[in-house]
């Protein structure tokens, strides 16, 4: 099922001047968990010296209490990931940590670089030898190269030579810095626990450590955390603001703060706008749980229809698991979602999800609702038709596999077998995030980038998508 939704990126979180700062550090990724579930790993300074752990698997199984006793200090970054640059494998977990003429530096990443593969090159050929396929490493090696004489000069230097979405922490023995690429594609925040500070992907992970939300880390901004305060320095050209709608549609949890708007009042604004520009004559709205409930609450709201919990989600299933030999229709779906007949006999049923990828699982959902007894299936998708891979950190198919690129609504219709099917406009869209012309970056639905892609983007699919002969 997973493999017909859109993969979630990477969360980071950073913490500066706290006794349990490496505990906090875990905390703060077990609510980033749904921004990466491949590996994760926290990096501790405690003045002198930095150590690291990290491990595959999520933030349950990667860390035990002995992993944390090794880890000791006033300040700590931590890492959740899946790998939208470079291969699943232990040597791209991150934090990343290196030591060179400025010290030791750890570094976690939320994003992808466009020029990634172009930079490594070019340093492959300076005699730079890289340990990793993540674009992440790109940036440690620019910082080590630096002849600046402060450390954060270093980091000033390297970022500013990258191009694409990233949202940054550092760790230096004394110093955690957070830096936001100008468009400020993906989010990041500033909070406060005590006299400690915190910078984070998501506000929920303020929460569950019981920090206050300050303020966003603006795009553009490098902010530097030390003992003497907090210094804001903007060393990129001034650019438009272009967050990542898809934040709001599908990656960031709904009780997060992000770009300054509740996720959870966004998507049950889709929903709203949805059943305004798509009404169906129909008995009952059933979300696809959970990434479509709250836009199904929104679209029960508008309509006036009852909203019933029609498919169950079972949260219990791991990463893997192991098919029968013995083929069951729909396999891999229901062994995640069941239908409860009881609800969908017999009812005309609005289906609300947030996206369609390739169609595959919508086609399979939808058979197992009508085998439920359903009369009619009217699916309802809480964004528009994504019609372009994405650059800037979304782990999104080649186009030829987004089946909104290849087929017309009708088309899709006809394939996932329902009776009816509608898409949330672009202008409602917009209308539901608040948007003004340029805030949001919204190409996977337009092809129209804001910062040009790679210069060779059948390269840099393969090192993003992890197909055969990777860079």
């Amino acid at each position: 099922m997973n493999d017909d939704k859109f993969h979630d990126e990477c969360g980071v979180f950073g913490i500066y001047g706290h006794s349990e700062a490496p505990v906090l550090t875990r905390l703060g990724l077990y609510a980033l968990q749904h921004r990466g579930q491949e590996s994760a790993g926290i990096a501790a300074a405690d003045g002198e010296r930095l150590s690291c752990v990290r491990a595959m698997g999520q933030v349950s199984e990667a860390f035990d209490e002995r992993d944390l006793s090794t880890l000791k200090g006033h300040s700590g970054i931590g890492h959740v990931r899946y790998s939208t640059a470079g291969d699943s494998r232990i040597v791209n977990a991150q934090p990343l940590l290196i030591e060179c003429a400025h010290g030791e530096i750890a570094l976690c990443h939320n994003g992808n670089l466009v020029n990634a593969a172009e930079l490594r090159s070019s340093l492959v050929r300076q005699g730079h030898i890289f340990q990793t396929s993540s674009d992440t490493e790109v940036v440690l090696h620019l910082y080590a190269r630096s002849q600046a004489t402060a450390p954060e000069d270093a980091i000033v230097e390297s970022v500013t030579q990258v191009r694409g979405a990233f949202s940054l922490v550092l760790l230096t023995k004394d110093q955690l810095i957070a830096v936001r690429d100008p468009y400020g594609f993906r989010p990041l925040v500033l909070g406060t626990i005590g006299e400690a500070t915190v910078v984070c992907s998501e506000t929920c992970a303020l929460d569950l450590i019981g920090a206050s939300y300050v303020r966003d880390i603006e795009p553009g901004e490098l902010l530097v955390i030390d003992k003497a305060g907090q210094r804001s320095y903007r060393p990129f050209p001034p650019a438009a603001p272009c967050h990542c709608v898809f934040e709001h549609v599908y990656f960031a949890r709904p009780d997060s703060l992000v770009f300054g708007r509740s996720v959870n009042e966004v998507r049950t604004n889709f929903g709203r706008l949805l059943a305004r520009e798509t009404p169906a004559e129909a008995d009952v709205v059933v979300p696809i749980p959970d990434s479509g409930i709250c836009a199904a609450v929104g679209y029960a709201e508008e309509s006036g229809l009852p909203m019933r919990m029609g498919l169950i989600r079972n949260h219990y299933v791991g990463r893997t698991f192991i098919a029968p030999q013995q083929e069951i229709r729909g396999f891999r779906v229901r062994v995640k979602l069941n239908p409860v007949r009881s609800i969908l006999e017999g009812q005309r049923v609005v289906l609300v999800d947030d996206s369609i990828v390739r169609g595959t699982t919508s086609r399979k959902i939808v058979g197992m609702i009508r085998a439920a007894g359903a009369s009619e299936i009217h699916m309802r998708i809480s964004c528009p038709p994504t019609v372009s891979p994405c650059y800037y950190g979304i782990d999104t198919p080649r186009r030829d596999e987004l089946i909104g690129a290849t087929h017309s609504v009708e088309e899709i219709r006809d394939f996932v077998k329902s009776d009816s099917l509608a898409y949330l406009s672009l202008a409602g869209l917009r209308q539901a995030v608040g948007a003004t012309s340029g805030d949001y970056c919204t190409s996977c639905y337009t092809g129209e980038y804001p910062v040009e892609g790679p210069k060779n983007a059948e390269a840099y699919m393969q090192m993003a998508l992890k197909l055969p002969n990777q860079i």
